[in-house]
């Protein structure tokens, strides 16, 4: 507990000080005086003394709340809502076929790389507190499998049941970005992301997926890109399944953005770290702090026995 303004403090004897200085007035003011036994009929002088004590009583105590709430009393709160960052974020993942290649090792274990995708993404979705996250799913085609929200717990549990196949198992890279670019462009965010996962191989060829980050940098939409895979094309061009790292490359170039190489779920997990530390979360942030004030209730305690005293004071002129 503290005070906002302490000082009023001093504000609290003022009503004795004020009974103190003025000089009293006289008793014998009245305009018609009774013979002693009749007055003491109409107004019995314990009773006219006990109501004054009273209205005296409440009168002070009317002002002494009226001080206190002057003098602000108030509690510091900390307030757990983490306020919105401003920023919006499209995790395009890649359901493609090759995502059921068992080639990542997840707690000791040999997984598909989309159950390490998975893993690692719905904890970095889940860390991204403050933001609107939404998911873009590509196959064949793409979809938004989660609309922009800033309840990432919801999107990482749509990550966590992503199956392959679902939209196709060919690697439509350019829609997936299209699309994820659609739903940011109107966007009035401060700052646009989109986090893109995939083997690089865009084997539907219908747009140049360099031209989608092209476009995206041109509306300030940054691009990261991440190449998935254990081998490359530029080290390893025979090996089945092998990770286009140039053009995921070229891709988050023309963004704005940055390009990671990921080959194991350590790797994976990098990543994420990275990205945070590129694209900063509230959720490290200070917490924040509030007064909780008490005036008005103090306020509104003074006027009730304010209005108490004006009670007992019209039945003592009755």
């Amino acid at each position: 507990m503290s005070f906002a303004a302490p000082w009023a403090v001093l504000l609290l004897p003022f009503p004795i000080l004020l009974w103190h200085w003025l000089p009293a007035g006289s008793a014998d003011g009245g305009a018609v005086a009774l013979p002693p036994a009749i007055a003491a009929a109409f107004r019995p002088a314990d009773a006219v003394h006990t109501r004054r004590d009273a209205r005296a009583v409440t009168l002070f105590l009317a002002w002494a709340l009226l001080v206190v709430a002057l003098a602000g009393p108030r509690v510091e709160r900390v307030l757990t809502v983490v306020p919105a960052s401003g920023r919006d974020i499209v995790l395009v993942l890649d359901l493609s076929g090759w995502m059921e290649r068992e080639d990542f090792d997840l707690d000791d274990r040999q997984v598909s790389r989309l159950a390490a995708v998975q893993d690692v993404g719905a904890r970095f979705v889940r860390g991204r507190t403050g933001d609107r996250v939404g998911l873009v799913v590509f196959g064949d085609r793409a979809y938004v499998a989660a609309a922009l929200t800033h309840d990432t717990a919801a999107v990482a549990q749509v990550i966590k049941t992503a199956q392959v196949g679902v939209s196709g198992k060919a690697t439509a890279i350019a829609d997936g970005l299209g699309l994820a670019i659609r739903r940011l462009r109107d966007r009035d965010a401060k700052s646009r992301v989109i986090v893109l996962l995939s083997d690089g191989q865009d084997t539907t060829g219908a747009v140049d997926p360099v031209a989608a980050a092209a476009a995206a940098s041109r509306l300030a939409i940054r691009i990261y890109t991440i190449a998935l895979g254990p081998a490359d094309l530029e080290t390893d061009p025979s090996a089945r399944d092998a990770v286009d790292s140039e053009t995921l490359r070229r891709i988050a170039d023309a963004a704005d953005g940055q390009t990671f190489r990921v080959r194991n779920t350590d790797d994976l997990q990098a990543v994420t770290e990275a990205i945070d530390r590129l694209e900063p979360s509230l959720a490290d942030a200070p917490p924040i702090r509030a007064w909780q004030e008490f005036w008005p209730w103090l306020s509104a305690a003074s006027l009730l026995f304010l209005a108490c005293s004006l009670l007992l004071h019209r039945r003592e002129v009755a």
